[in-house]
């Protein structure tokens, strides 16, 4: 079971059996500029880790450190203003399917975190049990379990609630780093039944919008590419809304003998990785079919 450690103020997720793995809980929203108090910390908090692995920071895309590195990478939206962006780093169709919100009576806003939307994300969350072709994780939990999960790291975040006929359809929470140099999508989701008037769509449009108010020059859209898995509807989306995959460098710090052996025997990487694309490719799309049959009944319900 994963397990979570306070070093020098940052939450630590240490998970994995065989070879035990630790990253920032909240990677891609908080970064490290000096890695080293942490990684000695690591090493004295008498817990057993193996490897730790952070990210370095936007807009550095050169490697600063002398640890193990690979290449990870962000779908990265440089921003200036919200009219550059709609005019220039878009075309017609993201911006028709951001207009086709309006058009049929979508508003958008930031919103505070109160009852009225842990209550609203809840109802998002348990439209349906599946998403993109398998179980949707957040499906199913009750209004306290979703208050919980969405009240973390309030201090740096903004809420931005899309709305029909005064009811809120989708939202975004949009997670800032320390710098307030990079923004971070932490959730984006809208409900399915109301796909056909794009809120999503208009979310990212606002999210643009709300970080080019506040100077915040990049807004990240977790990863632009999983592994090998190819390009597909989520990275066409990111892609037609202007994103940009970014390489950067992911550090791996082996703290134990298992670590460094753990690392150089490529352990540390999901086992589908490991696999031709091709074959994961048909793997996946079983796996969704079986999703879908399995969880139709549940879905008709919903």
């Amino acid at each position: 079971m994963p397990s979570l450690v306070n070093v020098c103020g940052r939450d630590v997720r240490v998970a994995g059996r065989l070879l035990r793995i630790a990253r920032l809980e909240a990677e891609k929203y908080q970064f490290l500029d000096d890695p080293e108090p942490v990684v000695r910390a690591l090493r004295k908090s008498g817990i057993r880790i193996d490897l730790f692995t952070f990210m370095q920071r936007l807009p550095e895309t050169s490697p600063k450190y002398a640890y193990p590195m690979e290449w990870d990478n962000l779908a990265v939206l440089p921003v200036s203003t919200f009219d550059h962006w709609w005019t220039q780093q878009i075309g017609f169709k993201a911006r028709n399917k951001a207009k086709q919100a309006e058009k049929r009576g979508v508003t958008l806003r930031e919103v505070p975190f109160d009852d009225a939307l842990v209550r609203g994300i809840w109802e998002v969350y348990n439209e349906c049990p599946v998403r993109q072709g398998r179980p949707f994780t957040h499906y199913g939990k009750d209004v306290e379990t979703v208050r919980k999960e969405e009240a973390t790291f309030l201090e740096s975040s903004v809420f931005i609630g899309a709305f029909f006929d005064g009811k809120l359809i989708g939202f975004v929470k949009l997670v800032a780093d320390e710098t307030r140099r990079q923004a971070g999508l932490m959730n984006i989701v809208s409900m399915i039944q109301h796909r056909d008037k794009a809120p999503t769509n208009a979310l990212v449009a606002q999210a643009v919008r709300s970080c080019a108010e506040r100077g915040i020059p990049h807004l990240v859209y977790s990863n632009f590419a999983y592994g090998k898995k190819q390009q597909d509807s989520v990275s066409d989306f990111k892609e037609r809304n202007g994103f940009q995959r970014v390489d950067l460098p992911r550090y791996y710090v082996p703290l134990t003998r298992v670590g460094w052996a753990g690392f150089r025997l490529g352990l540390h990487r999901r086992f589908a990785d490991r696999l031709p694309e091709p074959l994961i490719a048909k793997l996946r799309e079983l796996r969704n079919t079986w999703y879908n049959r399995k969880l139709q009944p549940a879905m008709k319900a919903s």
